[in-house]
């Protein structure tokens, strides 16, 4: 799948892009905008394709109507899910981990900006960005075992740990209650709380696409490929890219720019 990003028109969610950064917005706000099995491979396809868009720098995701996401729509998913064979659910439940896999794999930063609702998969979506802001207002739970599923959904041992901790993410897992803002702050799922959190987003993936892309790209690339090494792999592999950046006109104008004390201008290369 390429990407056009100025002309792209997804059948699921909105999208908009100005001046490399994207904005994709969950747009189901009577229903607090659930996913269904057509928006999560809408979603997966688009975060694949963003590997070969270099026009979109930093990507904000967020939804319409004052909420997040509610999660998997009871009666599209929900519902459907109990009827089927085993091998449609393992099909289900790859096609929600891809969706994960292509958000990491992307390597455009992701700002979630998350208001209201934040439950289920919307959780897991919030969870799978790079950065999180929140409204004063944001719920967030990993509902999963209040409908008789296990907290082990797309990612979540292995992610929600790594940024929580493994104590409080188990608290979350095992009773599927619900994060407050402050409580998600304080835990360090929410980096800050602000009460324009859309605009507080944009703000700061305007910052972020101003900036070096490619130092940007290594930086969550490496924030990945480092979770499972020891520290004497991990020190050879920041070697390594580090290296390769130092290699980029923006480092070299970085050098110049602070020489002549001026801002520097990073274009991307």
């Amino acid at each position: 799948m390429s990407l056009h990003p100025e002309t792209l028109v997804p059948s699921h969610f909105l999208w908009d892009f100005g001046d490399g950064v994207a904005t994709i917005t969950l747009n189901r706000p009577e229903r607090k905008n659930p996913l269904t099995f057509d928006s999560y491979a809408e979603l997966r396809d688009l975060f694949r394709a963003l590997k070969e868009t270099p026009e979109v720098r930093v990507v904000v995701l967020t939804g319409a109507g004052g909420n997040f996401s509610s999660g998997g729509d009871v009666h599209e998913i929900i519902g459907p899910l109990t009827r089927m064979d085993v091998l449609g659910l393992r099909e289900f439940t790859t096609m929600t981990g891809d969706l994960v896999q292509a958000m990491r794999d992307c390597p455009q930063p992701i700002v979630a900006a998350v208001e209201g609702v934040c439950a289920g998969a919307g959780a897991i979506l919030a969870m799978a960005s790079d950065l999180r802001l929140a409204a004063p207002d944001a719920k967030t739970a990993f509902l999963f075992t209040r409908v008789g599923l296990s907290g082990a959904d797309m990612g979540a041992c292995a992610i929600l740990p790594r940024i929580i901790g493994h104590g409080r993410a188990a608290e979350l897992l095992f009773t599927g209650r619900n994060m407050s803002a402050e409580e998600g702050e304080r835990w360090g799922f929410f980096s800050r709380i602000a009460n324009d959190v859309r605009a507080e987003a944009q703000a700061l993936a305007r910052s972020l696409a101003d900036g070096p892309v490619q130092a940007h790209y290594i930086t969550k690339q490496q924030l990945d490929a480092e979770w499972a090494v020891s520290i004497d792999t991990a020190l050879g592999m920041e070697a390594e890219v580090q290296a390769e950046c130092m290699t980029t006109k923006d480092f070299h104008r970085a050098y110049e720019a602070f020489a002549d004390k001026r801002k520097p201008e990073f274009k991307g290369d």
